[in-house]
């Protein structure tokens, strides 16, 4: 298995966990939410002020109650691989641990909490 496979096959496998593992009606709510994961942020990822090219995750889309827009693409919460495992220096515990908590941090968006109120519940 190559690195990369090996640490994109970690963070699917911590990601569909963590989905599991919530509770029924979040996961209902989550359900037209795609979760997909990509090596880093492409230039139109990092749209917004404070945004960089080391982002670990980004919510994209019509947060849950939003009206879809239309042309605008479904809800989707990206995770940028190759930048959670620079900022957890390759070590596993650490990287799965930061990719759950770079999903709940983007699910938080999802559900419309701004980045104190992540703050405050230990995902920032």
């Amino acid at each position: 298995m190559s690195h990369k496979k090996r640490w994109f096959d970690l963070a699917d496998a911590e990601a569909s966990a963590l989905l599991a593992a919530l509770p029924a009606p979040l996961r209902e709510r989550l359900s037209g939410v795609s979760v997909t994961l990509a090596p880093y942020p492409t230039a139109s990822d990092i749209t917004e002020d404070g945004d960089e090219e080391d982002l670990l995750g980004l919510f994209i889309g019509a947060a849950l109650g939003e009206e879809i827009a239309d042309g605008e693409p479904s809800p989707e919460i990206r995770l940028f691989i190759e930048n959670i495992l620079h900022e957890t220096d390759g070590n596993e515990t650490a990287f799965r641990r930061e990719v759950r908590t770079t999903l709940l941090h983007e699910i938080g968006h999802y559900l419309g909490l701004d980045e104190d109120s992540l703050e405050l519940r230990g995902l920032a």
